[in-house]
């Protein structure tokens, strides 16, 4: 029963048969122990220093002879004792490495920003050239173009509007844009999937934001030169889609109380 009691706290064959000997015997010399056990020295003294590593036997340097002793068998706590100790250690190496590793890893729902800054000789080709790109990421969502719109963006690049809206765009994608002037004074061209909403709250706003999926670019018409800045980040793409939506819609709303009022 002994036996297999020290198994389970972790004991070998050779320490049972040494410790349960010191135990019974009391003090022994290592020759002593050898001969009682049937152990060579060798593997005595290699299994008495295991036993001590435990806890569970002492050294006795007292005299000239070397002996080896059994300590109270209510040291054997010490086995959990150590234990206990080493999973502490471990834990805290465990939260240092998690810490670590964390600042290594790429995170897997956000990466750095890419911004792109567009000079004004460069807008127009910029806006052809990235359209492919903004109707495939704005279809990842809901298909639609947030934002807001100065109106003199529609003064320097109508013909790139009359091309994405005739032929470059996707066709399912639609537009819902607030702007600082009227919408029919924008644009006299209608096209059934661009909607803009005459926000009066607006006027001091004075640059074009969209948000295109995954992409927030702002371009700056009201003053030479021009320039864009296209951001490429889902995360602050997110947000402001969220806050143009929020306007648009409580726009709709107030329209329609004005209307039916």
């Amino acid at each position: 029963m002994i036996n297999e009691l020290l198994t389970q706290l972790g004991f070998g064959e050779k320490e049972i048969k040494l410790y349960l000997t010191l135990l019974q015997h009391g003090k022994l010399s290592p020759a002593s122990l050898a001969k009682i056990t049937g152990l060579n020295r060798t593997t005595v003294y290699s299994t008495a220093k295991e036993l001590s590593q435990k806890g569970v036997i002492a050294e006795d340097l007292g005299g000239k002879t070397l002996y080896l002793l059994a300590k109270d068998p209510q040291d054997l706590d010490y086995l959990a004792q150590k234990e206990e100790r080493q999973l502490r250690e471990k834990r805290a190496i465990i939260k240092n490495a998690v810490l670590e590793l964390r600042a290594i890893a790429k995170p897997s729902q956000y990466t750095v920003p890419k911004i792109v800054y567009v000079a004004q000789d460069e807008v127009e080709s910029h806006l052809y050239k990235a359209t492919p790109k903004w109707d495939e990421s704005i279809l990842k969502y809901d298909g639609c173009w947030w934002g807001y719109q100065d109106h003199t963006f529609v003064d320097f690049y109508e013909k790139w509007i009359d091309w994405y809206w005739e032929t470059g765009s996707n066709p399912k994608t639609t537009l819902r844009l607030l702007s600082n002037e009227a919408a029919e004074q924008i644009k006299k061209k209608k096209f059934e999937r661009r909607q803009i909403q005459f926000w009066k709250e607006s006027h001091n706003f004075k640059t074009t934001t969209w948000i295109l999926g995954d992409y927030v670019v702002m371009i700056v018409t009201n003053q030479k030169p021009h320039y864009l800045v296209e951001i490429h980040d889902a995360v602050l793409a997110h947000d402001q889609r969220e806050v143009f939506k929020g306007i648009w819609k409580s726009q709709i709303e107030k329209n329609n109380k004005l209307s039916s009022g």
